[in-house]
């Protein structure tokens, strides 16, 4: 634990808790990472291919999955929806790196 979180009357259960938090932000970047790695794959692939950074169907579709996933999850899938076109954006912005630098 952090020296931050030892101080007197700091509850164990919350030590417990934001040392998990810590885990599973460590674990979320770790995932984030990964996935843009596979990203960067296919933003590589369709660039050499001539297919658009974006694909709209493809999209539409990965949102609607992750949604339905978020509601079984118990996790506000309006949440889910923002997130995932956050990263979405991003993965397009990368393609569309890709895609000015095979010109």
């Amino acid at each position: 634990m952090d020296d931050k979180n030892t101080a007197p009357g700091v509850p164990a259960e919350l030590l417990r808790l934001r040392d998990s938090i810590d885990n599973l932000d460590a674990a979320l970047i770790h995932i984030l990472a990964e996935r843009f790695k596979c990203t960067q794959r296919v933003g590589e692939i369709k660039a050499s291919s001539g297919l658009p950074p974006a694909d709209p169907s493809r999209e539409t579709n990965q949102i609607t999955r992750l949604k339905s996933l978020a509601e079984s999850a118990r996790l506000d899938p309006v949440f889910a929806e923002k997130l995932l076109n956050f990263i979405i954006q991003e993965v397009i912005r990368h393609h569309e790196a890709l895609r000015r630098q095979a010109e």
